[in-house]
């Protein structure tokens, strides 16, 4: 029996731009139009619209013969920038979207959420879409029956399951959707970047019941611009990059190319020309990289590991006291600390002409999982303050912690707040006269 879940060939999918694509009568739409006929008692179909012709005007490979196999009891994840192509593969790979060319095989029934509008029917209410959900995933009305209450329970729309699903608002959607995706046992979970949509104590019971299914040796393949949930869930990654599949591999492999050219922050920087390197007659930058212990270039490096911010630079006049600075940033630009070298040898020393390295070293189980930048400054505070150069978003680096259970996360899953996350002693005292206090 083979153990492959989702073997894709030479997947391309075309698209007619300016052309307004044809809607086609997929299986949800005629099981639809049959089940609002039985639990409605009238005979108005649901009917796709009409195709239109336009010229057209360009064409636009959303995916470019994409190959790929995930195996059963994976959780994979996709990335790239917007327009990438990780949305067209996975409504390929739901049946959504027809593609042009190559072939897809599935094995077992796939859970789909993809976007704020897919998969229910607006006219239903939301009792009437589970139930149609359901039937689309092959289960009988008695499975679903014992998975209704567990459904409405999760999303926590009970006052509105009787509700058409056109008036709810986007939230109230996306909880039920969810649920309802996750609750009927679908061999496969499909999920886009739609749970960015609810709020953050849902996206977190998302994340833990994406690990419990995933637990359950189910298959996920979850699309997300949340790298940390994303490193968190999966343990491979494919980063696609305008519809072609160009790289593949854990997380701590992947992520560094996609930070370099989605975010344009590398874990490397050079200035091979000392006239055009930043700085003035004093200083100037040469290279700054992210670095470990034993020397090498790591663009996401471990919670664990100790992390080196290697900054080479020229003094190009003699007789400064000179200050290196370095300012680290979370993903959103705020500042999260500046360290500057006042301990060294050259502490108040004025320097001669020459190149130097300095570097700063933060310990393993220090900061928080997630995007860290690193401005790049030289300074001198002596005789008076004067900033030589400032470098903004010098390098950057993506903190990644681990799943196994030995970092400062221990064994919770979720989002943990906080710009640090220090690994630090405990000590637990079992004090027995407690119990015997109370009689």
């Amino acid at each position: 029996m083979s153990d492959i879940a989702v073997k894709v060939e030479q997947l391309s999918k075309r698209y007619k731009i300016g052309a307004l694509k044809t809607q086609h009568n997929m299986l949800r739409d005629v099981l639809t139009s049959g089940f609002i006929s039985l639990v409605r008692g009238n005979g108005n179909a649901v009917t796709a619209a009409e195709s239109q012709h336009h010229p057209e005007e360009n064409i636009l490979w959303a995916l470019k013969k994409v190959s790929l196999e995930i195996k059963k009891g994976e959780a994979v994840g996709f990335i790239g920038r917007n327009g990438a192509g990780k949305s067209t593969l996975l409504k390929s790979l739901s049946r959504i979207t027809e593609p042009t060319d190559g072939r897809v095989e599935i094995s077992g029934q796939i859970g789909t959420l993809l976007e704020v509008g897919a998969g229910f029917h607006s006219e239903l209410t939301g009792r009437e879409n589970v139930y149609l959900s359901g039937a689309v995933l092959g289960m009988k009305k008695r499975e679903i029956d014992l998975k209704f209450d567990e459904i409405v329970a999760f999303a926590g729309v009970q006052r509105f399951m009787d509700t058409p699903v056109k008036r709810y608002s986007s939230g109230m959607y996306v909880r039920l959707a969810f649920a309802v995706a996750a609750h009927l046992d679908p061999d496969i979970l499909i999920v886009d970047e739609v749970l960015a949509v609810g709020d953050a104590a849902f996206r977190l019971k998302c994340l833990e019941k994406m690990e419990q299914i995933r637990k359950q040796g189910r298959t996920i393949l979850f699309v997300s611009h949340n790298l940390d949930a994303l490193t968190r869930m999966c343990e491979r990654v494919f980063l696609l990059d305008a519809g072609e599949l160009v790289m593949s591999g854990s997380p701590h492999q992947v992520l560094p190319e996609y930070l370099a050219t989605a975010h344009k922050i590398n874990a490397e920087t050079t200035w091979p020309n000392l006239e055009t390197a930043p700085g003035n007659e004093v200083v100037r930058l040469r290279r700054v990289r992210v670095c470990t212990e034993d020397g090498l270039t790591l663009g996401a490096p471990d919670i664990r590991v100790p992390v080196g911010i290697e900054a080479e630079y020229d003094v190009l006049e003699a007789g400064h006291i000179l200050i290196p600075n370095y300012h680290f940033c979370n993903n959103e630009g705020l500042l999260l600390f500046v360290v500057q070298d006042v301990f060294s040898d050259w502490k108040r020393q004025p320097r001669p002409v020459g190149r130097y390295t300095s570097t700063v070293w933060l310990p393993g189980n220090f900061l928080s999982e997630g995007r860290v930048t690193v401005d790049i400054a030289v300074s001198s505070h002596i005789p008076s303050n004067r900033v030589h150069v400032m470098e903004r978003h010098a390098v950057g680096f993506q903190v990644i912690d681990s799943h196994d259970g030995d970092s400062a996360r221990g064994d919770f899953r979720g989002n943990i707040p906080g710009f640090i996350r220090p690994a630090l002693q405990w000590t637990t005292r079992h004090n027995l006269s407690v119990e015997g206090s109370m009689h």
